[in-house]
């Protein structure tokens, strides 16, 4: 039987990965910060399809501005893309052409009778954290199509979207690292310049390196000096660790990563948003700190965290902003002067156990997309 009804009002969707209008490799994770309609119709040919994309094409059309709100559409009929009976509008219009059925599968839009696999198309429209609002079957698209319109025309703003203030659940503790030490970091990468950063992506069952200047633009030198490292530690273990046991009741045993990061107003530095522990190779991070080398000398900049509206956050020179690796967050261009950061990774026994284990999935190999 279908399992389309599981989603009521406030639960939570399945995040998934799948090819795109205009991505190959599509995080649906990556959308959360506005309203969302996602919507399962099948194959562009069935009337309630027709009438329903016509809806969302030409009647509601400029809702769709990605800032407040997004169009999903699926597929599972590869003529849809092969006819191109459906076309991506930017901003706001875009498919998942889900052809082998796994994302319909996961959200309980098929049926299966006999030798018979029946669709059943419905919309759902998600909040700005990516939880269900309504739940609309397409059996009707006058119905369909009117309840739609009921509520997305009722919608609050999306920052005032939970109707209570939010503040992202982050912690800021100041003075970790002195303003000297702060400044003997950035001489260090002055000195010794940066390298290009990428993130980690899944490809093809391992975890590789990927650049992309379109998703982030930083440059990081990695840190050599044991005793710059050791000076780290002993800051980190007598200033920072003690505040993150007492708000999370979480005890770090482990730090990944000494680096000095660079985002300069030239290239515009940033990071879109993304999530830090979303691949075999990175499973094991369960905190990520941003301590800040030189808060007052540069404008943009600062964190973001989507899912819990458009504030930003920025910690003073020589203090961390401390988050899960699992809440959506970015690095907002830098628009004057030069960023520079240490951005170290936090994880305890248990997570040590299983990076060693997904060593395995984690390989040297590294794509820049830039040059393709």
């Amino acid at each position: 039987m279908t399992d389309m009804n599981r989603f009521l009002r406030g639960d939570p969707v399945p995040l998934f990965q799948c090819k795109s209008t205009s991505n190959p490799n599509f995080h649906f994770n990556t959308i959360a910060g506005r309203y969302v309609i996602l919507c399962f119709f099948g194959s562009a040919t069935a009337e309630n399809t027709i009438k329903a994309l016509s809806f969302f094409y030409q009647q509601i059309r400029p809702k769709f501005n990605d800032s407040d709100l997004c169009f999903f559409g699926v597929s599972v009929d590869p003529q849809d893309l092969e006819l191109n009976r459906v076309q991506e509008i930017i901003p706001g219009i875009r498919f998942f052409w889900d052809f082998d059925l796994r994302v319909s599968n996961q959200y309980g839009a098929l049926e299966t009778q006999g030798d018979n696999i029946l669709y059943h198309p419905f919309t759902l429209i998600l909040d700005p954290s990516l939880r269900v609002i309504a739940n609309i079957s397409l059996n009707d698209a006058d119905v369909h199509n009117r309840t739609i319109a009921n509520i997305i025309n009722t919608l609050p703003s999306v920052d005032d979207y939970a109707q209570v203030p939010l503040t992202a659940p982050i912690l800021i503790v100041p003075r970790i690292f002195e303003p000297e030490f702060c400044r003997q970091l950035i001489n260090l990468y002055n000195q010794n310049g940066g390298s290009e950063s990428g993130f980690m992506q899944e490809k093809d069952g391992k975890t590789i390196g990927i650049i992309n200047n379109n998703f982030k633009r930083r440059q990081d030198y990695e840190i050599e000096s044991e005793e710059i490292r050791s000076y780290m530690r002993e800051c980190l273990g007598r200033r920072l660790l003690p505040e993150i046991k007492k708000a999370f009741q979480f005890e770090a045993t482990r730090i990944e990563r000494y680096i000095v990061a660079c985002y300069d107003s030239e290239s515009g530095g940033f990071f879109r948003p993304h999530r830090d522990n979303t691949t075999k190779g990175t499973a094991h991070r369960l905190f990520a700190v941003t301590i800040n080398l030189n808060a007052e000398e540069y404008e943009g900049g600062d964190l973001c965290f989507p899912e819990f509206g458009r504030k930003t956050y920025r910690a003073p020179t020589g203090g961390a902003v401390v988050f899960s690796c699992s809440v959506l967050h970015e690095a907002t261009p830098v628009t004057k002067g030069t960023r520079y950061a240490t951005l170290p990774f936090l994880y305890n026994e248990e997570a040590a156990k299983i990076r060693e284990e997904n060593l395995k999935f984690l390989t040297s190999q590294q794509i820049n997309v830039n040059q393709e």
